[in-house]
């Protein structure tokens, strides 16, 4: 069976965070298979044990499995039209042993009691095989069984069992808002995702999981043909872990901004904000090329996601940090030596930022990782100090912890699970303050809305971003719209020059749905929480003037 091939999705920016291609996994299917049900728990335990069994009967010390089943339903439209409708499901087992002091692994799709044995035995060889050139054993943390339990992602609308037809009238709806409201081109998505997974472990742990993800996205192009000039503007949704009762209006959570400026929370409204995306773009076209100099930066949530994601999320990833990650994106100037100080200074006293995989709704929000470790929170840099990273079962002695934070992930069941970024997000302030509040104290500044364009260095320290929206902010008040804003700085400035925090009531959360690592690469979904936030000072540039 192949696994996976590669589609080209259009409206997606480029980068780790947000990759250009979606990665359909498996088989194509009638849309009415991702409705049937899978194999039950009990005859998923008995494909388990028939794995480790055949391990430890072959020498394993440890042995994991991951039984997967993998359902995407990807829908795509451009204007009038829909381009195309794929169904998929992926299924398989994959078995992860230590032998000799190291990992193994091996996977298939052939799920007979001979070919799950097989499995088993070949991961055992491979790591016998590795352990003639390992250096150091593998040392993993202690992780008590939990029996057999189960964990489902909390919805009360199925998105598989809504019918294509109403999903496709509610992208042609979005499109056909947006054309109408000065849009000259738009593409439309929708992205849901089912991972079906069993995890067992000669722990014994025996762990059922249903997890769902929803994504609805689109961009939007305004033109202007007398000028010969054309802007666009993406949605501000983010990924959530939810079901359809995402996108179905009835819990709409819509967060108030300045100058009619609308947010969302656990709830989006599609159309309305495709319908203001195309006024925005229109209005973008005419929009005041920025100066370029120092400002006072609101970010929204929606933009702030991305550079939380980046500058904090994967420099703090243990695996970046060692160097055992470098080829897909880096590595890290947050290396241990900073950490072991104690007082190594990230940020500023308001910047506090935690590791959470128990965040309701977020795309990080499991019963378990990987590796059968309960979900959890814990705090990555406190009071603007670096206090811990992101680490799983064989890292976590490194930093001197008694067990893993679990963060472990694999994207498939060939996949070989690793440490992947959990949900990372900045704390909300603690001061009543709303988003108009915090514009009135700024004398000169920008307020930027939505992620855009982004680069950062392989040490994931000095770095530009982007947005969809800019605002300029003078002597507290947004007196226009702005174009070709991106602003520079390093991590260290730029979390020291965090000057204030919007309150819980304006928290909010960005998702990424396919964010790359590894080498084969996976691709994992994680969300960064906010609230809207101030950075005093930073450098703007402006990404339009010509040389």
């Amino acid at each position: 069976m192949q696994r996976r091939k590669f589609m080209q999705l259009s409206g997606l920016a480029m980068g780790a965070a947000t990759l250009p291609f979606g990665l359909v996994m498996g088989r194509d299917v009638p849309v009415e298979h991702l409705l049937e049900p899978g194999a039950d728990a009990a005859a998923k335990k008995r494909m388990a044990d028939i794995a480790l069994n055949a391990a430890r009967s072959k020498g394993a010390s440890y042995a994991d499995v991951r039984i997967g089943r993998y359902l995407q339903q990807f829908l795509f439209t451009r204007e009038m039209k829909v381009q195309n409708v794929t169904n998929a499901e992926s299924y398989g087992i994959g078995v992860r042993v230590i032998a000799n002091g190291t990992w193994g692994f091996s996977a298939t799709s052939d799920l007979t009691p001979d070919g799950i044995a097989k499995c088993a035995e070949t991961a055992v060889a491979i790591a016998k095989a590795n352990s003639k050139i390992q250096t150091e054993p593998v040392i993993l943390a202690p992780q008590k069984g939990v029996g057999e339990v189960a964990w489902k992602t909390p919805l009360t609308k199925n998105a598989f069992g809504i019918p294509v037809k109403e999903k496709i009238d509610l992208l042609m709806k979005v499109n056909g808002e947006a054309l109408k409201n000065g849009a000259g081109f738009v593409t439309s998505n929708l992205f849901f995702v089912n991972e079906q997974k069993y995890f067992a472990s000669t722990d014994g742990s025996y762990i059922d999981q249903d997890i769902h993800r929803i994504w609805p996205t689109f961009t939007v192009t305004a033109i202007d043909k007398a000028a010969g000039k054309f802007k666009t503007r993406d949605a501000i949704s983010s990924p959530m872990g939810m079901g359809y009762e995402y996108l179905d209006g009835l819990a709409s959570e819509k967060i108030p901004g300045p100058n009619g400026l609308v947010g969302y929370r656990n709830s989006y409204d599609m159309v309305e904000d495709a319908t203001n995306a195309a006024k925005q773009a229109k209005e973008k076209i005419g929009a005041k090329s920025v100066t370029a100099g120092k400002y006072d930066l609101v970010l929204d949530p929606n933009h702030l996601g991305l550079t939380i994601h980046e500058s904090v999320g994967h420099p703090l990833e243990l695996d970046r940090v060692l160097g055992y990650e470098a080829n897909y994106a880096g590595t890290s100037f947050a290396t241990l030596d900073k950490w072991k100080a104690g007082d190594f200074n990230y940020g500023s006293k308001l910047v506090n930022i935690v590791a959470d995989k128990t965040q309701p709704h977020t795309l990080g929000k499991v019963g378990y990782d990987d590796e059968g470790v309960p979900s959890k929170e814990w705090n990555l840099i406190k009071d603007g100090v670096l206090v811990n990273y992101e680490a799983i079962r064989d890292q976590v002695h490194i930093i001197g912890e008694k067990e893993s934070q679990g963060c472990c992930y694999a994207d498939s069941w060939d996949s070989v699970q690793f440490q992947r970024m959990p949900n990372v997000s900045l704390k909300a302030g603690t001061e009543k303050r709303s988003v108009m509040d915090m514009i009135k104290g700024v004398d000169k500044g920008i307020y930027i809305i939505g992620r855009g364009s982004y680069s950062i260095d392989q040490q994931r320290y000095n770095f530009q971003f982007g947005g969809q929206l800019f605002y300029e902010v003078k002597n507290g008040e947004i007196v226009g719209m702005l174009d070709d804003v991106a602003y520079q700085s390093n991590t260290q400035e730029f979390w020291n020059s965090c000057a204030q925090l919007c309150d819980q009531d304006d928290y909010r959360t960005f998702g990424s749905f396919f964010d790359g690592k590894g080498q084969p690469s996976q691709v994992s979904a994680v969300s960064h929480g906010s609230a809207t936030t101030r950075f005093n000072g930073v450098n703007v540039i402006n990404t339009g003037r010509k040389i």
